[in-house]
């Protein structure tokens, strides 16, 4: 085994066993909610991968390795430690050699998930081209490693703050597929519809993880991106999301606030918009994420066995 890889025994043995597994990120741990909420949303996440018949591997960097499949006490360290590190694709290297923890985001986690032999993996929503992308080239790293690990990425779309016209446009620029899941739109995390269409749309699991494994067979690389939107009882409203994005720009822009700092800013602002509804939508759609990803990967799981 990988000696950067420490993988925990119910998610090593499932995967010598070929059982579906579900990786999953640690960012949401260590920076998405306040403690408790942040480690009962964890494990909320958890059960639901399992209610759905596979087995969670939540992934983090602790001691210098790619935990895989971290257990109680290791999400509780995450979830009350302070000054933990988010960790990007670019800065794996970096905190690893450090010997601390890190919380693992979208592409640092399809990295450690390729590198454990996991096709599987579930977020909220993923990273994507900024608005105002033309000047600044702000492009979040996660799509980029689409096209890099052997991964499928089961997602409610991206945020609603991002650019999600050019983020689909990148996307089919470097050859990722976007397969809708009984949805006709690309979800916008929070919202139900972007207001762009999905490329392609596909109403059976079993249907998606032929195309999931087609496209691995046939030699391409990276991993296709499954969108499945929020149910529709936890829903945010499209046009008052945009109305509140819209505003909040304009304000950081007066403030002179740019770079990393611009989503949190916007996220905040949003949050406080809807008086704390986005925190409920944003625990409704990591949970029913966590189950399409978990029947994802209990289907190819199947189809591969049909194989042996």
């Amino acid at each position: 085994m990988n000696e950067l890889l420490s993988i925990s025994d119910e998610v090593s043995q499932a995967l010598a066993e070929q059982r579906p597994v579900v990786a999953l990120e640690s960012t949401v741990i260590a920076h998405g909610m306040p403690y408790p909420n942040n480690v009962e949303t964890a494990f909320a996440i958890e059960k639901a991968v399992r209610d759905s018949g596979a087995v969670p591997a939540t992934i983090a960097i602790m001691d210098g390795r790619f935990v895989v499949g971290l257990e109680e006490k290791d999400v509780e360290r995450l979830g009350t430690s302070t000054g933990v590190p988010k960790v990007s694709s670019r800065d794996i290297g970096a905190v690893m050699a450090g010997n601390g923890l890190g919380a693992t985001t979208v592409a640092s986690t399809l990295v450690a998930a390729d590198m454990a032999g996991i096709p599987v993996f579930s977020t909220a929503g993923i990273g994507g081209v900024h608005r105002g992308a033309s000047t600044t080239f702000d492009i979040s790293a996660d799509l980029v490693q689409f096209t890099r690990s052997k991964v499928a990425v089961v997602c409610a779309g991206a945020k609603s703050v991002l650019d999600l016209g050019l983020t689909l446009e990148y996307l089919e620029t470097v050859g990722v597929p976007v397969l809708g899941y009984r949805c006709d739109d690309f979800p916008a995390f929070y919202c139900r519809s972007s207001g762009f269409r999905n490329p392609q749309r596909l109403d059976d699991m079993d249907l998606v993880a032929r195309a999931v494994d087609m496209h691995w067979q046939t030699g391409l690389p990276g991993g296709p991106l499954v969108t499945s939107p929020i149910p529709e009882e936890d829903a945010l409203d499209s046009e008052m999301m945009e109305s509140v994005i819209t505003r909040a720009l304009e304000e950081a822009d007066s403030e002179g606030i740019t770079g990393a700092a611009i989503t949190p800013y916007l996220m905040k602002a949003v949050s406080k918009a809807t008086e704390g509804k986005s925190s409920q939508a944003n625990r409704a759609v990591l949970i029913s994420t966590a189950d399409v990803a978990g029947q994802l990967a209990v289907s190819y799981s199947n189809q591969r066995s049909e194989r042996r």
